[in-house]
């Protein structure tokens, strides 16, 4: 910033009034300014090297410009963090800047406390509260103090808007590419965890499996821990032994890590991918589904999209754009596309 130019200087360059000036580089919700001027206004700022004076600005608008981030876990989960970047990236956006403090969903609720205090100390407009996985989560109470939204969480209690990964959505698009593939035995490894996502991806893999004609409540579940060995154990327990005829031809994996538990149990058992076997996961952890051979078909979470989305409206309540507790009355939904590679074929009988 030129801090030699002034407000005045701008609008002499842009040919328009200070108050137009001010106007646009606030973003006044209620000013009635054109598209065409805007763009005037904010090339003749760009050009000359003037920005808004921030202590100014928080002293007439009671702002810091500052939001807290709240991060349960995800700033040290790589695939998770997209959740981070999302929200940095859309505050820089907005002309706001990001303050993390990182905890644990293992944390007592004293401590989780005592972090959004830490924020709340430093001022900050608002704070997104994040957590690694999809569960429901209880919220410290000084939460409310400011405007907050939930990233990939719901409040065990109270009005907090929050925004999830659609659950059900992704499942079917990942049993949907098996059925396309023409499979008609699918098996699914699931997770133990009693969270959202446990559930809504079993009763959505059921369901779809019912609506295609077939008989979802006798399709082979395993349940096991999510993650390599408890992948390896489930996959194991639905194709070892018996009538090979009557085993499934393709898995659904709750998510990429026990994907590659059920690899390796497909090569232990002597059945190639995705010619005797296909699989598909959940996730799109991309260090693992894309290097992995073959590549995992797998079901993307909206990490960056969910962080983006929850910091556009925390930013549109603090400016007074929006309401929060007219979203707070359901969780929104974001979508989870299927990502597709090498890891699904046409059953062999």
């Amino acid at each position: 910033m030129n801090r030699n130019i002034g407000i005045k200087d701008v609008a002499v360059a842009a040919g328009v009034s200070v108050t137009t000036v001010s106007h646009v580089l606030n973003e006044v919700a209620y000013a009635r300014v054109s598209p065409e001027t805007k763009d005037k206004v904010r090339s003749a700022a760009e050009h000359l090297g003037y920005g808004p004076n921030r202590l100014a600005q928080a002293l007439r608008t009671q702002r810091t410009g500052m939001l807290g981030l709240v991060s349960e876990d995800i700033a040290t989960t790589p695939h998770a963090g997209r959740i981070i970047l999302g929200a940095d990236e859309a505050a820089k956006a907005r002309g706001y800047n990001l303050m993390i403090i990182n905890t644990s969903a293992s944390a007592s609720l004293a401590s989780r406390k005592a972090d959004v205090e830490a924020l709340l100390e430093r001022r900050v407009d608002g704070i997104l509260y994040a957590t690694m996985y999809h569960r429901t989560v209880d919220l410290p109470d000084n939460l409310a103090t400011v405007p907050s939204v939930l990233v990939d969480s719901v409040p065990s209690a109270g009005n907090t808007t929050a925004v999830i990964p659609d659950e059900d959505g992704g499942t079917r698009a990942a049993v949907g590419a098996l059925l396309e593939a023409g499979h008609t035995r699918i098996g699914f490894l699931n997770n133990t965890d009693d969270v959202p996502a446990t559930h809504q991806r079993l009763r959505a893999f059921r369901a779809v499996l019912d609506e295609a004609g077939l008989d979802g409540g006798a399709a082979p579940v395993e349940h096991a821990v999510s993650e390599v060995q408890g992948g390896y154990e489930a996959a194991l327990r639905i194709l070892a032994g018996g009538d090979r005829s009557a085993m499934p031809t393709a898995l659904f994996c709750y998510n990429d890590r026990m994907a590659i538990g059920a690899y390796r149990a497909a090569a232990e058992l002597g059945l190639r991918i995705p010619e005797d076997l296909s699989v598909v996961g959940f996730d799109n952890q991309e260090l693992i589904a894309a290097n992995f051979h073959p590549g995992l078909t797998t079901v993307a979470l909206p990490h960056y999209e969910m962080g983006a989305w929850a910091t556009d409206h925390l930013i549109d309540a603090i400016e007074g754009k929006t309401d929060l507790s007219l979203m707070a009355l359901h969780p929104t939904i974001l979508g989870c596309p299927l990502v597709r590679r090498d890891s699904v074929a046409a059953p062999r009988s």
